[in-house]
């Protein structure tokens, strides 16, 4: 109320036992600098969440936000205003786990779960993913280096077969000419094939798998194709062919390589991130 309701504001101020000073200050109370901030890293957290469609959490959110206002924002401040917003993440579904035939060859594990390296080409490991369109299955094999997580090379096939992952190999060595990795996988048939072991001992790589039945010595791996699930395939799906399921597979790892950032590589993505380390090197 005010003298526009016929109540004189001296009056007012007077049953309510308040000075005139402070009814005044209080009218004209302007929002501060954290609230005016607040409200604008609201809009942009909603601006990337449904540009994003609702994939990411507030961790990866979060290296958005510092890139957009160049400087760091904290992840609790972060996840307090998506809380009001009512933002929150898809839930990644389970991996199923597949029974293993009996392997040919079986390498030490080397790796065990050292999953840094110093420079790129050091340390490599791959695996093979199941996906389903129409009702039709395909598999991604894929080869991510540990550097900075990026994915070498990989291949989409109708067949989850030994020629499968001979092919993202050779695809590999072409991209990276030299390159005298770790390679680390688990004890899937392809990798515990004589002809796998033939090809790595060609091209002069040193082979680690992981123990019997144990997911996480080959997590990084894991992780990404999780991403890629719960971020392109689970979001989107229902592909019915083969062509459609490909494109995607390929539009999400030209995102995932050049675009998605990573709190582990300093909030750049992949490739900026081994550009980085080109030029210091």
């Amino acid at each position: 109320m005010n003298e526009e309701d016929n109540f004189p504001i001296i009056l007012l101020c007077e049953v309510a036992g308040v000075t005139r000073s402070a009814y005044y200050k209080w009218v004209d109370k302007k929002k501060t600098d954290l609230e005016v901030e607040n409200e604008q890293i609201m809009e942009d957290l909603i601006l990337l969440y449904n540009g994003f469609k609702g994939v990411y959490g507030y961790r990866v959110l979060k290296l958005y936000l510092d890139r957009i206002y160049e400087k760091k924002i904290n992840h609790k401040r972060v996840h307090r205003l998506m809380k009001v917003a009512g933002l929150k993440s898809i839930t990644r579904r389970k991996k199923k786990r597949y029974g293993k035939s009996k392997p040919e060859h079986i390498a030490e594990n080397i790796l065990k779960r050292n999953f840094k390296a110093d420079k790129a080409n050091e340390k490599w490991v791959t695996d093979i993913t199941e996906f389903k369109y129409g009702n039709k299955k395909a598999y991604l094999s894929a080869i991510l280096d540990l550097y900075d997580n990026s994915i070498v090379s990989y291949v989409v096939s109708h067949s989850n077969n030994n020629q499968l992952v001979f092919q993202t190999l050779d695809k590999a060595l072409i991209k990276s000419p030299g390159a005298t990795p770790l390679l680390h996988s688990d004890r899937g048939f392809q990798y515990t094939s004589n002809g796998f072991k033939q090809k790595i001992k060609a091209a002069n790589i040193t082979q680690s798998m992981s123990r019997a039945g144990n997911c996480l010595d080959n997590a990084p791996i894991e992780s990404f194709f999780g991403k890629l699930k719960v971020e392109k395939y689970y979001l989107e799906g229902n592909y019915q062919t083969f062509k459609e399921l490909k494109d995607a597979i390929d539009e999400y790892i030209h995102f995932y390589n050049h675009t998605r950032l990573q709190k582990k590589l300093s909030g750049l993505s992949p490739i900026e991130y081994r550009y980085q380390y080109q030029l210091t090197a």
